[in-house]
């Protein structure tokens, strides 16, 4: 859970300070956050959440990436039509979005990512 929350929080971060700072569009600041994230959240769980899973680093790393593409693609696609449809600001509707698909990535990653193998 930890990792995921920092993960979380790194892409909310990211993606805030590029609207705020750099003054990007959400949705490309979106992309940003996820990609700097997605090095904090597989790092996290390969190094510490599922630290005795025998894949290899390669095997887990793609796996965790189509996991985590996979994810982004809702999170960005969910994202585009909730800032059309609704006057949610966008940092909330963000960091509510980036709730959800961590759960998902965290279910995804345990029972299949990051699996034991049955010998």
């Amino acid at each position: 859970m930890f990792v995921g929350c920092t993960a979380a929080a790194t892409h909310w971060l990211i993606a805030m300070g590029c609207v705020t700072v750099w003054q990007q569009p959400p949705l490309l600041a979106n992309l940003i956050g996820w990609l700097v994230a997605f090095l904090v959240s597989f790092g996290g769980h390969y190094r510490l959440t599922f630290r005795y899973q025998q894949n290899s680093l390669a095997i887990a790393c793609g796996r965790f990436f189509l996991v985590s593409a996979s994810g982004f693609v809702i999170n960005e696609l969910s994202y585009a039509f909730l800032l059309h449809v609704t006057n949610i600001a966008y940092d909330l509707l963000l960091a509510v979005i980036l709730v959800a698909i961590a759960v998902l990535t965290f279910i995804l990653s345990r029972y299949w990512v990051f699996r034991h193998r049955i010998s």
